[in-house]
C-alpha cells in the first residue's frame, strides 16, 4: 500500500492545530508551566490536548519547510544512472517552479518554469501517490523524435560524445556526454540491446513536459505513459546530500554535491 506522506502530514498538522484552537476558544484546559505551579493540587491536563500543544509547533514548521521550501527524497531505482544512484538522498527545491498548495498541487504564486535539462521530481501520472524523478527533455509545444539511438528536439539532433565504454562489464554499456539546454550531463545507453530502426515522434501538449531518465534503456518515462502536467510538478532536484549503499547501516558523504 502506498502512503501519501504529504497528505498525512497535512491532516495531522491541521488536526493538532484545530485542537489547540478549540482549547483556546472553548475548553481552556491548557496551562503554562507558571499557571500549573500556582494551581492548587495536582494538575492533570487532557492527554489529547497536551499532545496537540506539544507537537503542533514542530509539525507546523516541518509542514511549511516541506511544502514550500525543500523536501528530501531517496532514489530507489537506477533509472537516472549515472547522474543519480540507488541510495542517493537528494534535496528538492519546492519553490523554483512556483509555490503550490500541498496535496492538491494548485499553484498559488508563479515563480519559474521547468527548463530543458532540469532534473525534476513529479507525481507519476498513472499513479499520483508515487513520486518519480527524471530529466526534462521536452517543453510545451516541442516535437520530440527518436531514431536509431539519436534524439531530436524540434528536428535538431541532440549532440552527444562518447566518454566511456565498459565492455568488460556489459558489451553494450556506453556513456555519453550530452547537453540539454544549458545542462551538461552524462547519459547511459545499452547499445545494441534493442533492434535497429526503432523510432517514434511525440509532440508535447501545452502545459506539459516530456521526461526521460538518463539511463535511457532502463527508464520508465514519458516514452511509455506520456507527458507530465504542470499540476503534477513537485520540484527541482538540486543536491545529493548523502548516500547509503545497499546493505550498509550508515550513509556516507561519498556522493555529496550538486546534481548536474
Amino acid at each position: 500500500m502506498d502512503f501519501d506522506f504529504a497528505l498525512i502530514l497535512t491532516v495531522v498538522t491541521l488536526v493538532a492545530g484545530l485542537i489547540c484552537l478549540a482549547d483556546k476558544l472553548f475548553f481552556k484546559q491548557h496551562k503554562s508551566p507558571e499557571q500549573q505551579a500556582t494551581h492548587e493540587g495536582v494538575y492533570k491536563e487532557n492527554i489529547i490536548i497536551e499532545y496537540a500543544y506539544s507537537f503542533f509547533p514542530v509539525l507546523a514548521v516541518v509542514w511549511v519547510l516541506r511544502s514550500f521550501l525543500f523536501e528530501p527524497f531517496t532514489i530507489p531505482s537506477g533509472s537516472m544512472l549515472p547522474t543519480l544512484e540507488v541510495g542517493d538522498y537528494i534535496l528538492v527545491n519546492k519553490y523554483t517552479y512556483g509555490l503550490r498548495l500541498p496535496v492538491i498541487g494548485t499553484e498559488i504564486m508563479p515563480m519559474g518554469k521547468p527548463e530543458r535539462g532540469d532534473v525534476m521530481v513529479f507525481k507519476f501520472p498513472p499513479k499520483p501517490s508515487m513520486n518519480f524523478i527524471k530529466r526534462v527533455v521536452g517543453l510545451p509545444g516541442d516535437k520530440i523524435h527518436y531514431e536509431n539511438d539519436n534524439l531530436y528536439i524540434n528536428d535538431v539532433l541532440v549532440e552527444r560524445k562518447l566518454v566511456r565504454q565498459e565492455p568488460e562489464i556489459e558489451p553494450w554499456e556506453q556513456f555519453y556526454e550530452e547537453k540539454l539546454g544549458s545542462r551538461l550531463h552524462i547519459s547511459r545507453q545499452e547499445v545494441g540491446r534493442y533492434p535497429a530502426g526503432k523510432q517514434w515522434t511525440f509532440t508535447v501538449p501545452a502545459g506539459q513536459y516530456f521526461m526521460m531518465g538518463d539511463n535511457r534503456d532502463n527508464s520508465n518515462d514519458s516514452r511509455f505513459w506520456g507527458a507530465v502536467s504542470e499540476k503534477n510538478i513537485v520540484g527541482k532536484a538540486f543536491y545529493v546530500w548523502t548516500h547509503k549503499e545497499p546493505g550498509l547501516k550508515m550513509p556516507t558523504l561519498s556522493r555529496n554535491g550538486s546534481i548536474q
